[in-house]
């Protein structure tokens, strides 16, 4: 558990990183929803000081909220609070305007951080302001995944590092032992209710892909006519290709007799040595059949990357309970703004040699997203009431925040999702 001081400089970088995002928008950017999967930036800075004046009213019963004139916009699903705006729709809200959610940004800003600077915080309270931090992780990210289907290449950021340059590497598999696993977070931070309990699962013996599969693998998959035969994909997959026209990821299209890509980066040639970014489930499912092989659970998933079979211990992270550096992973503190390429992270490596488990893109699993053997909801109206129809990704992203990854970190969308950046590894059995 953080201290109560180490709660109130977490709070300051958290919104500090916020307005970093956005510092590059414009005014009109602010509004913008250009999918109803999208929120208009202005929404996401209201929405998370929204949810701090809930956490504010538990801590303080004669709290008076700033917010109550424009609640409902910015309550997202949570019941509790009352109704809600519909979500495919935040885009068609002029007021609250931009200018008045950042003022009210502010505001909850300079509140939460005296609060947190008197120091006269109880055990329960700082939990309460622990989740509250980490919401607004999650909402930087989803954050990033909205700007750029805003903004893509005309979004320049405040800091843009150079990508690490990666010595040549070639995809190859590595083989785990099965047995029993303990599965779920073991460590003494915060985590989220759906990681735990911790519980016992039995594997059987597997391999799977020491590196995401890349751009340039999955391009083989495109031109072997991937996605114009049923054969390899799920049924709802296939009337998702369909109805949808997919040929390639999210954000790619053909030009010059190549694929291209548009995104942070610009419009460029994909490289074939990035991991492949925007792809569904089903996406991956079909490219795993394709191959023979299959998705890794997310117990499989785990294991490889967080089990030290010589010391016979569980780390929270593939290297290690070190926290994440940028020599190990790439995360929204690295600032590169998208995907490093294929073997970019050697000190990231996990016992069993899986690279990049940590950081870049979200990895798909087979797994549905469903609680834990014993599992107890922490927070109300929070995870648990979307146990259904959606599946488990694992490692994180190039946005998300470094304190809010970890390797029992559950993440779920649904099947046909591909804004968000996700892509994949293969597994089979021994």
């Amino acid at each position: 558990m953080l201290s109560t001081y180490s709660i109130a400089d977490e709070f300051k970088r958290l919104r500090a990183t916020t307005l970093e995002i956005v510092e590059p928008l414009e005014k009109d950017d602010y509004t913008v929803q250009t999918a109803p999967y999208v929120s208009p930036p202005k929404w996401h800075l209201g929405h998370t000081s929204w949810l701090f004046e809930r956490l504010l009213e538990q801590v303080d019963r004669n709290y008076k909220a700033d917010d109550q004139e424009f609640s409902k916009y910015l309550n997202s699903y949570y019941n509790k609070f009352g109704d809600q705006h519909d979500k495919a729709s935040r885009g068609s809200v002029s007021r609250p305007t931009t200018d008045e959610l950042l003022t009210y940004y502010g505001k909850i800003t300079d509140k939460m951080t005296r609060l947190l600077e008197a120091g006269r915080l109880d055990e329960s309270t700082r939990k309460i302001i622990e989740i509250g931090i980490h919401h607004e992780c999650q909402h930087q990210e989803l954050l990033v995944y909205d700007i750029q289907h805003i903004l893509a290449e005309n979004y320049k950021p405040k800091i843009r590092k150079p990508v690490p340059e990666a010595a040549s590497v070639k995809q190859r598999q590595v083989a785990v032992d099965g047995g029993i696993y303990s599965m779920g977070y073991s460590g003494k931070g915060f985590c989220y209710d759906i990681e735990m309990p911790e519980h016992k699962v039995y594997l059987n013996d597997y391999k799977i892909d020491a590196f995401p599969v890349s751009a340039g693998d999955y391009i083989k998959f495109i031109e072997s006519g991937g996605y114009e035969d049923y054969k390899h994909w799920l049924s709802d997959g296939w009337d998702a290709v369909s109805k949808n026209k997919w040929k390639a990821p999210m954000y790619w299209y053909w030009e010059n007799g190549a694929w291209h890509v548009n995104d942070f980066l610009g419009r460029r040639k994909v490289d074939p040595n990035e991991p492949v970014c925007h792809v569904s489930f089903y996406e991956a499912d079909a490219y795993c059949k394709w191959t023979g092989r299959r998705l890794p659970s997310e117990a499989e998933w785990e294991k490889a990357a967080c089990w030290n079979e010589e010391k016979q211990v569980k780390t929270i992270f593939p290297w290690g309970n070190d926290v994440p550096t940028e020599s190990h992973a790439n995360l929204l503190e690295s600032r590169l703004w998208g995907c490093s390429k294929i073997g970019s992270y050697p000190n990231g490596t996990s016992h069993y040699g899986c690279h990049q488990m940590i950081g870049d893109v979200w990895e798909w699993t087979s797994s549905e997203f469903v609680g834990y053997p014993g599992f107890r909801s922490g927070f109300s109206e929070y995870n648990d009431k979307w146990f259904t129809n959606q599946k488990v990704l694992r490692g994180g992203s190039f946005a998300t925040p470094q304190n809010s990854i970890r390797g029992s970190y559950r993440n779920f969308f649904r099947l046909d999702e591909r804004w968000m950046f996700s892509g994949f590894r293969c597994a089979e059995d021994s």
